[in-house]
C-alpha cells in the first residue's frame, strides 16, 4: 500500500468513524426487550443460549424454561445446572416435540404449565433475562393463547426485563409486539445430506 492510499484509507475510515459515532450517541435509552428468534434455519436456540452466558458473564440473574425439549441430555443443560445453578435457573417442561409424545390434551397440559411457571419467573424482579425455549411452537399449535401471551408480555413484563423467546413460525402477533425479530434462513443443512444431530452442535 503507497502513502496516498493509506492516507485515503485513513481519511475515508475517520469520515466513517464520525458518522458512526454520531449515531452512536443519539441512542442513550435503556429497556428490557422482548426478542424473537424464528425461521426455519439453525440457530435460533443457541443464539438465545449466547445471550444467557452473556448474561452469566456479567452477573446478570436469568431463566430459562423449555417448552417443547424432554429430558433428553444437552450440552447447554449440563453446564449451566452444573456449573451456574445460582445464577440460572434451568426448567425443562415439555416432553419432545408433539410427533413424539403424540398426546395433544397432555401437550396442552405441560405447555401450560411451563407458561404459570414463566409468568411467575417473569414477574420476579431479581431475573434480568429469561429464554422462553421453543414456546413459538406452543403458540403456533394453539397450545397456548397468543393473546394472553402478548397481553402478559406488554403490560406485566417488568421495564428492564428481557425477554427472548424462539422457535420457529413466530405469530405475527408477537413479532409485531417484540422489539428485536431475528429470522434464522435455512440456507444448507447436513441433515438432508444423512448426518445427524451431534453433540456440541444440536445438542
Amino acid at each position: 500500500m503507497t502513502a496516498d492510499d493509506n492516507d485515503r484509507h485513513k481519511t475515508k475510515m475517520a469520515k466513517k468513524k464520525a458518522a458512526r459515532d454520531k449515531i452512536m450517541s443519539s441512542k442513550t435509552q435503556e429497556k428490557g426487550l422482548i426478542i424473537v428468534h424464528t425461521g426455519k434455519g439453525k440457530g435460533k436456540s443457541s443464539a438465545a443460549f449466547g445471550m444467557v452466558f452473556r448474561c452469566i458473564a456479567h452477573q446478570m440473574p436469568c431463566a430459562v424454561v423449555q417448552f417443547i425439549k424432554g429430558g433428553m441430555k444437552t450440552g447447554e443443560r449440563d453446564l449451566i445446572t452444573q456449573h451456574f445453578p445460582d445464577q440460572c435457573k434451568f426448567f425443562t417442561m415439555g416432553e419432545g416435540f408433539t410427533w413424539e409424545t403424540q398426546d395433544k390434551e397432555r401437550d396442552i397440559k405441560m405447555a401450560q404449565e411451563a407458561w404459570k411457571l414463566a409468568k411467575s419467573l417473569i414477574l420476579d424482579n431479581n431475573i434480568r433475562l429469561i429464554l422462553l425455549d421453543e414456546i413459538n411452537i406452543a403458540l403456533r399449535y394453539g397450545y397456548l393463547d397468543i393473546n394472553e401471551v402478548v397481553r402478559f408480555l406488554e403490560d406485566e413484563k417488568p421495564e428492564d426485563l428481557h425477554v427472548v423467546l424462539t422457535g420457529r413460525n413466530a405469530h405475527e402477533k408477537l413479532i409485531e409486539a417484540a422489539d428485536l425479530v431475528t429470522e434464522m434462513t435455512l440456507v444448507k443443512h447436513p441433515f438432508r445430506s444423512g448426518v445427524k444431530a451431534q453433540a456440541g452442535i444440536e445438542f
